[in-house]
């Protein structure tokens, strides 16, 4: 069972590392922020187009890291879509937690697609290995920063 999880966790971070979905520049962004991780040099700007209720209409971004770190932020821009500043900040919440805690309870957002949150989940593998946790959060700790108003991010 442990292979086939591993087997299927590898093949979906492939997936959206070769072929990352909204990797692109939004023209008008509403809110938009550079992320960097200095310890291995991801880079991304996170851009997102919010309605006037603050919610999420568009989601793309641009920049270059390893597999993990795209991965990362490709899944992040197709769950982000449709959400609010609110649920947005929920779901990077929890998936921090879920990279960065062991025992974490899902309980927390059983609100939310029930596939969003496995999709979330595949990526939370990275807690075995601390120093890949900032490569898989660096989009979500951007697109935070872009809800909040501020311009730059690092994971130091």
């Amino acid at each position: 069972m442990f292979d086939e999880l591993r087997d299927l966790y590898q093949e979906v971070i492939l997936d959206h590392g070769k072929s990352p979905r909204n990797f692109r520049h939004l023209e008008n962004a509403t809110c938009l922020a550079h992320g960097n991780n200095p310890i291995c040099g991801d880079m991304l700007m996170v851009y997102l187009m919010l309605d006037g209720d603050g919610r999420i209409t568009d989601v793309a971004f641009q920049g270059e890291g390893c597999a993990i770190s795209v991965a990362s932020a490709s899944m992040m821009t197709e769950i982000l879509k449709g959400k609010t500043r609110d649920e947005a900040k929920r779901l990077y919440e929890g998936f921090h937690d879920m990279c960065t805690k062991d025992g974490f309870d899902l309980s927390g957002l059983g609100d939310f697609d029930e596939d969003a949150i496995d999709r979330l989940k595949m990526l939370s593998g990275v807690r075995e290995f601390p120093i890949r946790v900032k490569c898989a959060t660096l989009a979500w700790h951007t697109m935070q920063a872009a809800v909040d108003g501020e311009d730059n991010i690092s994971t130091e």
